[in-house]
This record gives C-alpha cells, sequence and structure tokens, in this order.
C-alpha cells in the first residue's frame, strides 16, 4: 500500500497554469526544511494526486524534476524516496538560534544544561565515572530470559501494571537487598523507578514543598541529585564531608531532608563512620527529618566488611533507601528502586503513576528472573573480581608514577577513585587537554557547589585491564609537558 503523506500541500486554483510549479516548490521546501526527511518513501504519484487534488501528470512531472536535481532517488520495485544526500547546491535550513536563558522557561530549567552523554564521543582511555563494563553485561542470558518474560506474560502484561513494579521483580529487590546489605524490606516496601534518577525525582516531589523545604545534600556530591530537588524548588544546604563522610554537626536545623552516601560517598570513595551513621540516625529523629541513603554501587566491595546500611540501623522510619542496577547491570535497563518505610509509600506509588504510569513490565519480568535464579549474584561476583584487578591497576600506577602530583583517597568500594591534586596543577585544564589526547578523566569541579579542592576522578569500569596502563602512561606524559 502507498504511503500517506500527513503533508498540507495547497495547489492554485484549476487552469492557472502555476499548479505544477507550486507542488514542485512546496515538496522541495518540505525536504530542505526536514518536514520530509531523508529516506521516507513518498507516496505514488496516484496516490498524491488522489489527496492533493492534482492531475497525475502534474504529480510524475513533479517528482521527475525532484529526481534529476537530487532531491529523490527512485527504487524499482521498492518505490520513490528522499534522498539521504542533499544536492551540492541546496543549502540546509540554518539552525534558529536559542537565547541561554529564555523568560518563558521556569527558574530551574533556564541554564544551558551539559551535553547528553552519548553525544560525547568515547575516548579511547575512557575512565568515565559511574559506568560499569558494558562488553561484560551477560547479552545472551538477557535475551534468553526476555523472550522467556515475553512468551511466559499473561493476559495483564499487555495491560497497565501496578506504578509500584511487578510483584515478582519487588519481592525479587527485597530478597536482594536483605541478602547484599542486609536492609529489612519486603517486596510491598519497593517501589520500582527508571533508574535512581527517577527515584530521586518522586521524593523530590512527594517531600519539597516549593521554596520552603530545605535539603542538605553532601559537599562535594551527585549533581543529578542535586538537580532534582533543585528543580521541585527545594533550598539546598551543602555540608562538607571528611574522612568520615558527612559532618553531621554541619546539618543546618532547619533541614528537613538530608541527602548521603554512605557506603561509597560520591564522589570521594570514603564511607561513614559508625559513629556518624549513628548521630545521623538520632538527628534525623530528633528533628523528624528524613534521610536519603544512596546505596548506588554497594556491591562492589574490595575489603573488609561493608558497615550495615542506614535503613538497617534506622528504628524511626526516617530512611528512604535507594538502589539501582545501573552499575551492577547496566545503565540501559532504567531500572532502579526506593525501599520506603509506610508512611511515604502511597505517596511514592501515586507520582510514579503520575509520572509515567509504571515502568516496561516485560523488563520487569526478566530481570525478576535473572534475581530469582541466581544470575545476578553471580554475575556480581565475576564483575567484583574482575573491577578489583582493575582497581589495584590503577592505585598501583597513581602511586609508581603519579605520586609527586596526586593523593589518592582511601576508598574500598565502588568503580572509581578519587585523588586530590598537590601543588597548583589546574584540575579542569589538565582534564581538559587530556580529553583531547584521548584520556577520559574528570575535574572534581564539576561536583561542588562552592569553591572546590582540586582533584580527579577515575573510573575504572568501562576500561581494561590493558587501557588503565597505556591511558595512566598517556597522562603522565600530557603532565610532564
Amino acid at each position: 500500500m502507498s504511503p500517506l503523506l500527513e503533508l498540507g500541500l495547497a495547489l492554485p486554483r484549476r487552469g492557472s497554469r502555476r499548479r505544477l510549479r507550486s507542488l514542485y516548490e512546496q515538496l522541495r521546501a518540505a525536504i530542505l526544511g526536514g518536514r520530509l526527511h531523508p529516506g521516507l518513501r513518498l507516496p505514488s504519484s496516484r496516490a498524491l494526486a488522489a489527496s492533493c487534488g492534482a492531475s497525475r501528470a502534474t504529480v510524475v512531472a513533479t517528482y521527475e524534476r525532484l529526481l534529476s536535481e537530487g532531491y529523490l532517488v527512485a527504487r524499482p520495485g521498492a518505490g520513490t524516496f528522499v534522498a539521504r544526500g542533499l544536492p551540492a547546491h541546496a543549502a540546509p535550513r540554518a539552525p534558529v538560534a536559542r537565547p541561554a536563558a529564555d523568560p518563558r522557561l521556569a527558574p530551574a530549567w533556564r541554564p544551558a544544561g551539559r551535553p547528553e552523554p552519548a553525544a560525547l564521543a568515547r575516548p579511547r582511555y575512557d575512565f568515565r565515572v559511574g559506568m560499569p563494563d558494558g562488553a561484560a553485561f551477560p547479552h545472551d542470558l538477557w535475551r534468553r530470559l526476555l523472550g522467556r518474560a515475553a512468551r511466559t506474560s499473561r493476559a495483564d502484561a499487555i495491560e497497565y501494571a501496578p506504578a509500584a513494579g511487578r510483584e515478582a521483580l519487588r519481592a525479587g529487590i527485597a530478597s536482594h537487598v536483605s541478602f547484599t546489605r542486609a536492609v529489612a524490606a519486603r517486596g510491598d516496601d519497593v517501589v520500582v523507578t527508571a533508574g535512581a534518577q527517577q527515584a530521586f525525582n518522586l521524593l523530590a516531589r512527594v517531600l519539597v514543598t516549593p521554596g520552603r523545604t530545605l535539603v542538605a545534600v553532601e559537599e562535594p556530591g551527585y549533581p543529578p541529585l542535586r538537580a532534582a530537588f533543585r528543580a521541585a524548588g527545594a533550598r539546598l544546604a551543602p555540608v562538607p564531608v571528611d574522612a568520615e563522610g558527612l559532618i553531621v554537626e554541619r546539618v543546618p536545623k532547619e533541614a528537613r531532608v538530608i541527602c548521603v552516601t554512605p557506603s561509597h560517598q560520591f564522589p570521594l570513595g570514603t564511607a561513614m563512620s559508625l559513629e556518624r551513621r549513628t548521630a545521623l540516625l538520632e538527628l534525623a529523629a530528633a528533628r523528624s527529618a528524613v534521610v536519603i541513603e544512596d546505596d548506588y554501587d554497594s556491591e562492589f566491595r574490595f575489603g573488609g566488611r561493608p558497615l550495615d546500611a542506614l535503613q538497617t540501623l534506622d528504628r524511626s522510619g526516617a530512611v528512604l533507601y535507594v538502589g539501582t542496577f545501573s552499575k551492577s547491570l547496566s545503565p540501559a535497563l532504567r531500572i532502579g528502586f526506593i525501599v520506603a518505610p509506610p508512611w511515604a509509600r502511597d505517596a511514592l506509588v501515586a507520582a510514579k503513576r503520575l509520572e509515567d504510569t509504571h515502568s516496561p513490565t516485560v523488563i520487569q519480568d526478566a530481570l525478576a528472573l535473572l534475581i530469582a535464579e541466581g544470575h545476578l549474584a553471580r554475575h556480581v561476583r565475576r564483575m567484583r573480581r574482575i573491577y578489583e584487578r582493575r582497581r589495584e591497576l590503577l592505585l598501583g600506577g597513581l602511586a609508581r608514577d603519579f605520586g609527586r602530583w596526586l593523593e589518592p583517597v582511601a576508598s574500598v568500594a565502588g568503580l572509581h577513585v578519587t585523588a586530590w591534586l598537590r601543588g597548583r596543577t589546574d584540575a579542569e585544564a589538565l582534564a581538559a587537554r587530556a580529553r583531547h589526547s584521548d584520556v577520559g578523566i574528570r575535574s572534581l569541579a564539576g561536583f561542588y557547589d562552592g569553591a572546590p579542592r582540586p582533584g580527579l576522578v577515575f573510573g575504572y569500569g568501562a576500561t581494561t585491564e590493558a587501557e588503565v596502563g597505556a591511558g595512566l602512561e598517556r597522562l603522565r606524559t600530557l603532565w610532564r609537558r
């Protein structure tokens, strides 16, 4: 069947002798303007003539002219298509300039954003932060589980699903966090989200009164979490961290939400001490404050027994525990979760329903199978060994070749290492120069709201063992220059 052309074509009256020229100019302008995109199949001459009220001869003559000028291409047996390469004499439409801060936008959305991560070419020596090894993802197993989930789904799988998430996945998540983090949770306590970022958005929706709620955040800390609460209208109070984590006595008295990464502080990598954890929970209980515990990569720990999660220690129902499968499996899955106390669960489910109704059901069912059959636990154990070797190579290289320039921050978990800069090296300029040399490292400056302490962050999840050494060698050469 001939495709429909959803393009309003207005032709002069019959007998005006301008119908062919008008049709040609309108189709040509639609191609150059992008309304008819490259590769689009056009209707047959008979179908287009019937839809726009022209004679077939007029449409055939128009197509032939556009073909001769290179705007269209004909494929025998297939049809007529918009050319993928414009003719040399055809200038593409100039981009529309947009102001950096249009007053029609709400204030939280006016600053120009950073480019999408996918828009930046991956460097050869990739020390990106927070990225797991995509090549090690169990692709074949995942395809089989997706197929099983699709084949065995009941009729309700193609209807609207519970906003909180599929029952099997919520039960699997509760079992997973109980085993890995001693988090006391039942399936009914879990709200499935589109990654940790949606979890932060939902929490901001239900906890923030715009212009009034003060949210304490770690300094340095995770920028997307801050962005979610700012967009909801919260006031932010950066609280410094040290070798024991968040400095609890620096939390403002009026703060009613406190956001922390106690297991592996982001981005420094330190763990919050038990004394600080106890003090934070006591403060939250005394002030009726809420603690958001972001446990983003706690599966990958390389020494000693991990301290209990705040949620495990909590006795007052103050902690909302956020987790994600973006680090243990892949960020492409877009599956995270909140373990919520009873007082917050219904509000979070309502906010989730309002935001996107529910997460994709087949992916939820496949992930539930992955957890229930033990595949996730085996994958995490395997990746822990791989990441530990890369971490040792990275720390060894930093100690051997960068001791006069860098001081690594002690940490025993996660997918990155942070190092303070010695001397007066400009971390931002160094990271930019390294990027031009195909070495992807990041300055600490982007994780601070205030004046940053100079440092660099090295991720090792997305790079191989060979690339760790070669990338450090290239960085050392650059530094010496």
